[in-house]
């Protein structure tokens, strides 16, 4: 059965008059009478009893009525839900993040913008390492990653999300406690060492190894741990030093020192991540909306 014999038949029920149905409806009254037989016949039995003087719903058409304007609202309901679904304005969006990106503000920022511009659709957030999002990158199971920078598989692009200074971590009570001044690399590179272990999964050990090897230095590393939390924490007891991005300092524990670092190249970066080739609309929709410049 076709819609269109259920919007006509709505119409002639609701006006009790073929002329005026037809007019709303802005066809022609015969092909209109046309069309309502052949909805009678398609059904079997009389919706409509006709005189000259006027027209009336039987029985069946009563109850047809009531099915009908169900099925148009229906439809037009499941069309403007996959219309939005089809333009990211529906369904859902699900990103991996690493453990330090929320102590930035961008991504926070970039969530509030969103989830304004787009209310009705569900942010299912995933709090992974760098390594754990590529998988489901690929496999779909995540739309977007924010990772740090790491060596990433045909089929993912990425571009920099966020770029910022990396500091130096020290004991306030230490030998490099006693200064705000920026310090060096290589001046750091004489004192014991906190940092991630490669079971962490985190781009920063790369960068951290790739740093001082083009300096030709090799940190001495006393402690590895899994979490930036615990690194902090060792320095504040005095086990070492260590280098994290500059939104650590947010992490305030006592006994704990942030110095800036001088090297040009002791930068770190945050990138979004997605899958190359099966973009969802709302993966393009909150990519697009991150590209674009703050309204001022």
């Amino acid at each position: 059965m076709e819609l269109r014999y259920l919007r006509y038949f709505v119409a002639v029920a609701e006006e009790l008059h073929f002329s005026r149905a037809a007019e709303r409806l802005g066809i022609s009254q015969p092909p209109l009478s046309q069309q309502i037989q052949a909805l009678e016949r398609e059904l079997g039995t009389r919706l409509l009893t006709r005189t000259n003087r006027r027209v009336e719903l039987t029985e069946a058409g009563r109850v047809f009525l009531d099915e009908a304007r169900d099925i148009l609202a229906r439809t037009e309901r499941a069309t403007r839900l996959v219309s939005r679904l089809g333009r990211g304005e529906a369904g859902q969006l699900r990103i991996g993040f690493t453990t330090s990106v929320p102590l930035s503000p961008t991504l926070p920022r970039t969530l509030m913008r969103y989830r304004q511009r787009y209310p009705d659709v569900e942010l299912r957030m995933h709090e992974l390492n760098s390594q754990r999002q590529v998988a489901p990158l690929l496999e779909g199971d995540l739309d977007i990653g924010i990772m740090r920078p790491a060596t990433l598989p045909e089929g993912l692009d990425a571009f920099t999300l966020i770029r910022e200074p990396l500091m130096a971590v020290v004991n306030e009570q230490g030998p490099l406690g006693g200064s705000a001044l920026p310090l060096t690399l290589e001046a750091l590179a004489i004192h014991p060492f906190v940092y991630f272990s490669p079971a962490a999964g985190t781009g920063l050990l790369d960068q951290f190894n790739t740093l001082f090897a083009k300096r030709g230095l090799t940190p001495r590393l006393v402690q590895e741990v899994g979490g930036p939390n615990t690194i902090i924490s060792l320095v504040a007891a005095g086990m070492g030093v260590s280098v994290l991005p500059a939104s650590f300092q947010h992490i305030r524990i006592d006994n704990v020192r942030y110095r800036p670092l001088s090297d040009a190249d002791a930068v770190s970066e945050v990138w979004l991540t997605h899958a190359r080739h099966h973009l969802t609309p709302q993966a393009r929709s909150f990519i697009d909306l991150v590209q674009r410049p703050l309204d001022p």
